[in-house]
């Protein structure tokens, strides 16, 4: 009897090592001690780090500068109460940093109190999550916008054509001031039409993506008077894409153009491509698309505009008008595309990911 006790006591560990390697949830188990004592497969694969390499090791080798304390486990231990923590963020080496929601529960291996840790990592449902919501966010302001400026545009005709009428009853000094209220009003129209962005459908056929990208570098070299340095960094291997050139070219041109009043001539921008795989574009599951990235080494973005950089009239400039990100950020929406930006001081990285559809 006692013998077959000690058979199934054995039998169980070897089906509990089993179920845990077989877990695409990432466990780890912690002794009285708190220190590592087994890690699975999945925990082996999130924190890039063998069991061999981590058995032994304090847990704070991995919680460093998170909620999951010394004090909070040991109270674990001692009232065997779990507990669930989201959004903890563990920057396990200088470039291996995630997000993970952990549960961690107590369990007896051996009549001995463990700790067991479960990680989630959740960096791709709150990217997903934040995309969806800036997006509809940009939706709402942009169409906000869009009323105020149709509200606007009313009135500023009227004002402009009596004006007009105006002017034809007064001498030459007087004409003056409605030249000035026509003028403004010009000025304001204009102003209003480009609030309203691009009205038109793209005209979409095939096109290399590297001849619109040059055709940007040529109108940059052309007009920039800091002599900003544009480098390049294409991949010859992506197929042509389904676009509408002139959209395309002008939504990059924007972001160029941004950049370049962002930075002075001892910086540099840089025009990338690439083909991404099995992406999420506007909450949609894409199998190839094409990246372009335009890339700067100056002072970054101010946090506080980040989440709201494509947004009408948001600017990080005392003397911008915040249109040319937002306009950028239709015409690539209007190819069923993606824009987003990664900002920090020294790299600032504008992506446009347009979905690729292959004919061969």
């Amino acid at each position: 009897m006692l013998q077959q006790r000690k058979d199934i006591q054995q039998l169980k560990l070897q089906y509990q090592q089993k179920l845990a390697n077989q877990l695409v949830t990432a466990v780890l188990i912690l002794d009285k001690n708190l220190t590592i004592c087994y890690v699975n497969p999945a925990a082996e694969a999130l924190l890039i780090k063998s069991l061999y390499k981590l058995y032994g090791a304090s847990f704070e080798l991995i919680f460093t500068n998170t909620s999951i304390s010394k004090a909070r486990l040991e109270q674990l231990l001692a009232t065997g109460q779990e507990f669930t923590d989201s959004d903890i963020v563990i920057q396990f080496s200088e470039n291996h940093r995630f997000t993970a929601e952990i549960t961690a529960s107590a369990v007896e291996f051996h009549r001995t109190p463990h700790v067991l840790l479960e990680f989630k990592q959740i960096d791709q449902q709150k990217q997903i999550s934040l995309e969806v919501f800036q997006q509809q966010q940009w939706i709402a302001a942009r169409d906000l916008i869009k009323g105020l400026a149709h509200e606007i545009k009313n009135p500023l005709g009227g004002l402009r054509g009596a004006a007009q009428l105006l002017s034809k009853e007064l001498n030459v000094e007087q004409q003056e001031y409605t030249d000035m209220i026509i003028e403004q009003a010009d000025r304001l129209t204009n102003l209003v039409d480009r609030l309203l962005g691009p009205n038109q459908l793209p005209q979409i056929q095939s096109h290399n993506i590297h001849s619109v990208l040059e055709k940007v570098c040529q109108v940059v070299s052309y007009s920039s008077a800091q002599n900003i340095i544009l480098k390049r960094d294409y991949d010859p291997s992506i197929p042509d894409i389904e676009c509408d050139q002139e959209k395309i070219q002008q939504a990059v041109l924007n972001i160029v153009n941004n950049a370049i009043q962002a930075i002075d001539k001892h910086h540099h921008i840089t025009l990338k491509t690439r083909i991404a795989s099995n992406i999420t574009i506007n909450g949609k599951r894409t199998k190839l698309a094409v990246k372009i990235s335009v890339i700067d080494n100056g002072p970054g973005i101010p946090a506080k505009i980040q989440d709201t950089l494509f947004y009408p009239m948001v600017s990080g400039r005392s003397n911008g008008t915040g249109l040319g990100l937002s306009i950028a950020q239709t015409l690539i929406n209007q190819h069923h595309g993606k824009l987003s930006c990664h900002s920090m001081p020294g790299h600032t990285e504008f992506i446009i990911l347009l979905p690729l559809t292959q004919n061969t």
